[in-house]
């Protein structure tokens, strides 16, 4: 498609001018462009393709950056970056040292808000609506919220507050999955024009603000206009819970049609009171032309979410000898939650709004009474696992690593201190990839270590995740969590095995002489790769296998202090309160009089980029680590073995 407008736009008050069509045709244009670039280097494509037509609106009728737009998560706002001025730097989307996938303050003034998490929108907005109270300030703020992330108990949390408040406030619901009731039709529409219209508004202000002279007659007369208004409403339109909450609410209506959401926007923008829009949306709308809305629901929600660079891979001909890889993790667990669901009537499993990422499709179909999706509600998972666990079932959670975070207090209060068996599994340790900062599973480590009785682990490869997670169904008196990256699992049979090991127990990898390498799950095989760097270089390593991270195996770490004076660890998390802080502190104690140096991710936010971009980049590689210690012992010169 040829691109007339886009190249041109530099910032919003580009578009202010244009005609009806040349909207039109300018959403014609973002919906290309979109396709073609996301198609080619990755990202999420549908939840953008169905805002579009809102986008421009937005943008149009508001004067931003003045006016606030807050988008929720940011799988959204692709076409905002575009209409902002990022029009040849979307080509870099999600790429290393290019722009961020998602809404990012530090990359432009019209990105009022950053986002990674869901349902964060309308509390951020509604501090900015305050911000304008207490200054005295007039510009505009609207939250732009999906139906997924409203199933999250901080959007709910924010309207309620936001009703209290009751501050000028627009929240656009787009709602591209589940309606909260069916498209209504024509009735609907005129009825949302007319109560959108300025001059009815105008009318029902004047009247209710003159009730409020009346002595005796203003709570009863204000009760029978409120209760026609409510009455009206609810035989037309949905939103009675919004208006319970104190939200004007309109809608539903058809966001993709753009002059319907023009005037609608346009209607109620300036309405001095908390207001909440019900649009009706199609995820991935334009990407796909299938008669059969249904299948083509299904396609857009889930697979083209997010998608791959080129969209589909290249299929080419593989020799019949080909080594077939390993699965990434995620898969391992989808195929060893279904070795448990055959073998063993306790065991369910949680997630939260992430079954495709977490590899749980198979286990949903094949066991859907075991099945719990809660939605984007992390919190809400653990507490309702620590329910299940209560009455004997064993619940496995499946959370990403930097998701579980906002489920911390429920992890302490419900599960911890009640000493329940419940099952983490940590999706997404460590380098999460082009999502970025928002995404990498740094902190788990951190904030998992000190929660008391809790068990940490982190499997080398795809059999050793077997073994753990049938070690965590052997505990039956505290909780217990198994962190893995997205990435491959090494090695892994599909042969069901009950093996357990003992809980705080390592295992020595490579025997060696000069220094000790103590590695946590995904840089175990890492490290194995360095160590071999390093004997070629006339360093003899050893090279520890941490599979628990809590509880260390202290009766390694005795004989530790006696055995080596070089001692690194190696971990795929921050080193600030993670797996090295635990061991130097304990070496500390045993009298440890060595070297001793931590590696990992460091006290930074990392950026975003592929995965073996930002571990080089961070040294986590096979040389990188070599070399590393490498440096550090030959600086030490006068340090010798003590065997």
């Amino acid at each position: 498609m040829n691109l007339n407008y886009l190249p041109k736009i530099k910032s919003p008050e580009d578009i202010k001018n244009f005609s009806t069509e040349e909207l039109q045709e300018l959403c014609d244009e973002l919906r290309s462009y979109i396709i073609d670039t996301v198609t080619q280097v990755g990202g999420h494509l549908a939840p953008t393709l169905g805002v579009i037509e809102l986008t421009v609106a937005l943008h149009y009728l508001f004067d931003t950056p003045k006016d606030k737009l807050v988008w929720d998560v940011g799988h959204q706002g692709y076409a905002h970056k575009i209409i902002t001025g990022r029009f040849k730097e979307f080509r870099t989307i999600r790429k290393y040292d290019g722009i961020s996938g998602f809404l990012k303050r530090s990359e432009s003034d019209y990105d009022s808000f950053g986002a990674g998490h869901a349902s964060t929108s309308i509390s951020a907005a509604l501090g900015m609506a305050e911000a304008r109270f207490q200054s005295n300030d007039n510009y505009r703020v609207a939250a732009i919220i999906g139906d997924g992330s409203m199933t999250g108990g901080l959007a709910f949390e924010g309207i309620n507050n936001a009703g209290h408040l009751g501050r000028q406030i627009l929240v656009i619901l787009n709602d591209n999955e589940m309606s909260i009731s069916p498209n209504v039709g024509a009735l609907s529409k005129y009825f949302t024009r007319m109560i959108s219209n300025p001059l009815y508004n105008k009318v029902r202000n004047i009247v209710w603000d003159s009730t409020g002279i009346i002595p005796m007659g203003k709570s009863a007369t204000r009760s029978f206009i409120k209760k026609i208004d409510e009455t009206l409403k609810n035989l037309i339109v949905p939103g009675m819970l919004f208006q319970e909450l104190g939200f004007r609410y309109f809608g539903p209506i058809n966001g993709h049609d753009l002059d319907e959401v023009m005037n609608t926007l346009n209607n109620i923008k300036d309405i001095q009171a908390p207001v909440l829009l019900h649009i009706l949306t199609k995820k991935g709308q334009g990407m796909l032309n299938n008669s059969n809305e249904r299948e083509e629901y299904y396609i857009d929600a889930v697979k083209f979410h997010a998608v791959k660079p080129n969209g589909k891979m290249a299929k080419t001909n593989k020799s019949k000898n080909e080594i077939k890889p390993a699965p990434i993790f995620q898969n391992v667990f989808g195929s060893l939650v279904c070795e448990l669901a055959e073998h063993r009537d306790d065991t369910v499993c949680i997630t939260a709004a992430m079954r495709e990422g977490t590899g749980l499709v198979e286990y949903s179909k094949r066991f859907p009474k075991k099945y719990y999706d809660v939605g984007i509600a992390e919190g809400h998972a653990v507490t309702f696992s620590a329910g299940l666990a209560t009455e004997g079932y064993r619940p496995i959670v499946a959370i990403y690593s930097t998701f579980l975070q906002r489920a911390y207090d429920h992890i302490i209060h419900d599960v911890a201190l009640q000493k329940l068996p419940v099952i983490f599994c940590l999706d997404r340790a460590g380098i999460a990839g082009e999502d970025g900062p928002t995404h990498h599973g740094a902190l788990d480590i951190a904030y998992l270590r000190c929660v008391q009785g809790l068990i940490l682990t982190a499997p080398k490869d795809g059999n050793e995740f077997r073994i753990l997670l049938h070690t965590a169904l052997s505990v039956a008196d505290k909780p217990f969590a198994i962190r893995y990256p997205k990435a491959s699992s090494i090695i892994f049979d599909k042969k069901y095995d009950e093996k357990i090991v003992s809980i705080g127990s390592w295992t020595v990898e490579k025997p060696g002489s000069n220094i000790a390498i103590l590695s946590v799950g995904s840089m175990v095989s890492v490290s194995l790769k360095a160590s071999e760097i390093l004997d070629f270089n006339g360093i003899n390593s050893e090279v520890v296998n941490c599979r628990f991270i809590k509880p260390l195996d202290y009766s390694y770490l005795d004989d530790l202090v006696n055995k080596f004076d070089h001692v690194f660890t190696i971990e795929e998390g921050t080193i600030n309160g993670g797996f090295g802080d635990s061991v130097a502190s304990y070496l500390l104690e045993s009298g440890f009089k060595g070297k001793f140096k931590k590696v990992g991710m460091p006290d930074k936010f990392v950026q975003h980029g592929s995965r073996d971009e930002i571990l080089s980049a961070l040294g986590l590689y096979d040389k990188g680590i070599a070399d590393f210690i490498s440096q550090e012992y030959k600086q030490n010169p006068n340090f010798a073995t003590k065997v």
